[in-house]
């Protein structure tokens, strides 16, 4: 396994609803949402098997969410990967929401557009 040459930079890209994260510029990984109110609801992470085993996943939703707090919006963590980061990251504990029957319908017609 080799290290990047560079630290993995993540960037938002609103027009495709995601987070990506880059290692020397090439694609590594998502983590897709979709904005409901004040809510960011994250539904999907994954890591390119390329780049598995680097802990990627982690610097990704980490900086996601910190993003998300920035922006003053809360966290409904759909995808299994985030609500396993929040469990062990009680710092986002205040800007989490309950995944709820509601949101579950209101993103099932969402990502049906």
């Amino acid at each position: 396994m080799t290290q990047p040459a560079t630290a993995p930079a993540v960037r938002r890209v609103d027009t495709k609803h995601r987070y990506v994260i880059l290692v020397d510029d090439e694609p590594a990984g998502l983590t897709a949402y979709r904005d409901r109110e004040d809510q960011r609801v994250f539904y999907h992470t994954e890591i390119d098997v390329a780049f598995a085993g680097q802990g990627l996943a982690s610097v990704l939703v980490q900086q996601a969410l910190t993003d998300v707090r920035a922006s003053g919006k809360r966290i409904v963590p759909v995808c299994p990967y985030v609500a396993k980061f929040l469990k062990k990251h009680d710092e986002f504990a205040d800007i989490v929401d309950p995944v709820t029957p509601e949101v579950l319908q209101w993103l099932e017609t969402e990502l049906q557009h």
